[in-house]
């Protein structure tokens, strides 16, 4: 606590994997024409810090706000900037406009459709290893009666949240959720 309008909140969430990363059903084509099953070591250290901050602007207002540094030892590193502004519109209704930036560079195992050298330890070929950006962005509805929805005392709030995901590489998506809330 800041100060009674300012949040801030530092994370450090460090992991060490140990077993089979690689997914053994996804093929690596090799500039020879030959194929393997993706392979990658065995071990993976992660080091994740990041800072969330909330800002409370009167009653109505609040500016929720992520970022994230993220490194590991296979050379992935990467950058999330997350933003929500909720906005109170009634007591018991409001809006949530949301957007996501993440940018990462490719892990030293990656290459694309037969670049990979036949000599090489470790390689894959799977696109959520490689350099992307992405953009997330969409908005939520939250409705916190105070008699519970629907008249259900116990369940004392809905939310329906719309999102749009778009890749640099292509890959878009939409998804709704709805979350509900019981006391």
């Amino acid at each position: 606590m800041i100060n009674q309008n300012l949040q801030l909140l530092i994370v450090a969430e460090p992991s060490y994997q140990s077993g089979l990363l690689a997914t053994k059903y996804q093929r690596v084509y090799f500039t020879d024409g030959t194929e393997l099953t993706e392979t990658l070591p065995g071990t993976r250290m992660k080091i994740p810090v990041g800072l969330r901050a909330n800002y409370f602007i009167g009653d109505r207002f609040i500016i929720r706000s992520f970022y994230r540094y993220y490194q590991d030892n296979w050379g992935l590193k990467a950058h999330t900037i997350d933003m929500e502004v909720p906005v109170k519109i009634t007591p018991f209704f409001s809006l949530s406009p949301f957007y996501r930036f993440y940018s990462q560079n490719a892990v030293d195992y990656f290459a694309p459709y037969a670049q990979h050298n036949p000599s090489e330890k470790y390689f894959t070929s799977d696109y959520d290893l490689s350099k992307f950006t992405s953009n997330f962005f969409g908005t939520g509805i939250r409705l916190s009666p105070p008699n519970g929805i629907f008249g259900v005392q116990k369940l004392n709030s809905l939310e329906i949240r719309y999102g749009h995901y778009q890749r640099s590489n292509g890959l878009q998506s939409n998804e709704i959720s709805l979350h509900l809330k019981w006391k």
